[in-house]
């Protein structure tokens, strides 16, 4: 493992954070050096280009970030007022707001305890006539059962909406139709979206894209994305949005895209010195890994055990007093107050999400986390259970 060099060792070990040593610096230095600062620029058709053909896919769309690629994707597929989407509880607020501002019903369902991606038994009891589209989240790195949400698709004909936020270079063993095949996460739902912030393996600060191999989804979304300007730039059409990405940012983007692959051996190497410190730390549980996905270790989560008598509020509380810097498990869209107030969701029960959002924090995960600071982590953990 590639050490980074501490800046100080008294600091708290944060979550996450970039490390830009490629071309990043040289390629920003070019658009300020050319004035092109702005969404027009070589740069942002040679970010879209790099991680549609890197994800497998035909079309890239770049956006502002990941909300806005959620908006740009579901807006795209022409739902309308009484379709169906099919959720996980267990996400980030941005599915289900993509939804609703789209005039959809959002239909929520319960999580897997073990892969913290939604349960497929759920999402075949949840299909109505009305249902139009499933939104598949790849969850902290590890990807859906694809090969079962692409059958239960194709008998519905419905939609996949694929979140592929967390997902940077995770890849799903296909065995459909009789042949093995690794696919990368993104260049398997019928739209797929990502985001880039400065969490994220492949950052722009703020950022995100749209992926897909549809002619029709992906002229559309280009035109959602800047305002649906037509030929004549000022007579609209269609109602859209300015969503547009920077070329300064789409130059970081496509600096590290040319990383992806270094960036991804780094991450692995966090998440299985983890992994090997875990195995040994008795009172936590962390995201079980398939045989069919090869995960990118995003963020490494922890799960408390039933028995331990605090919860991950507390853990955090501890571990923070220790140096080390944690942040919470997505509390589940079900017991948001907002979908409340609106009439959505009351008295639903999920109780893998609750359990999780409960009971799971993350811990840093960044690509600049040293070995030292991943002992010092896991030191920590067990100082905190006890």
């Amino acid at each position: 493992m590639v050490e980074i060099k501490k800046k100080n060792s008294s600091d708290v070990i944060p979550v996450g954070g970039p490390l830009l040593i490629g071309n990043e610096a040289k390629y920003v230095n070019d658009c300020i050096s050319t004035g092109m600062i702005s969404s027009l620029g070589g740069y942002s058709e040679r970010f879209e280009k790099s991680w549609a053909a890197y994800c497998g896919r035909k079309h890239g769309i770049a956006v502002s970030n990941g909300t806005a690629a959620l908006q740009v994707a579901v807006d795209a597929l022409h739902l309308v007022s009484g379709d169906e989407v099919i959720i996980p509880s267990f996400t980030i607020i941005s599915c289900v707001l993509a939804v609703i501002r789209a005039g959809a019903t959002p239909i929520l369902v319960d999580c897997d305890p073990e892969t913290f991606c939604l349960d497929l038994s759920q999402v075949a009891a949840a299909i109505t006539q009305r249902t139009r589209a499933i939104m598949v989240v790849h969850m902290y790195g590890h990807p859906v059962d694809m090969d079962a949400i692409m059958e239960i698709a194709h008998k519905h004909k419905l939609f996949i909406i694929e979140d592929a936020a967390q997902a940077h270079g995770c890849e799903y063993l296909s065995q459909r139709d009789g042949n093995n095949r690794w696919m990368r996460c993104g260049g398997l739902g019928t739209v797929s979206t990502f985001s880039f912030y400065a969490n994220k393996i492949i950052t722009t600060g703020e950022g995100g894209m749209v992926l897909t191999d549809d002619d029709d989804i992906a002229d559309r979304s280009r035109g959602l994305r800047n305002l649906y300007f037509g030929p004549n730039r000022f007579a609209h059409e269609e109602l859209g949005y300015n969503f547009r990405l920077s070329n300064l940012q789409a130059a970081i983007g496509f600096a590290q895209v040319e990383r992806i692959d270094e960036i991804l051996a780094r991450k692995r190497s966090i998440g299985a010195l983890y992994d090997e410190l875990f195995a040994n730390i008795q009172g936590v549980r962390v995201q079980t890994k398939r045989s069919w996905a090869r995960v990118n270790y995003w963020m490494y989560g922890l799960v408390i055990d039933d028995d331990i008598p605090i919860d991950a509020i507390e853990f955090a509380r501890r571990l923070k007093e220790r140096g080390v810097d944690t942040r919470p498990f997505f509390k589940g869209m079900h017991e948001q107050r907002p979908f409340h107030k609106r009439g959505l969701f009351c008295g639903l029960k999920f109780p893998i999400t609750e359990r999780l959002s409960r009971r799971g924090l993350y811990l840093p995960s960044g690509v600049s986390l040293t070995e030292e600071q991943i002992r010092i982590v896991a030191t920590a953990i067990q100082g905190a259970l006890n």
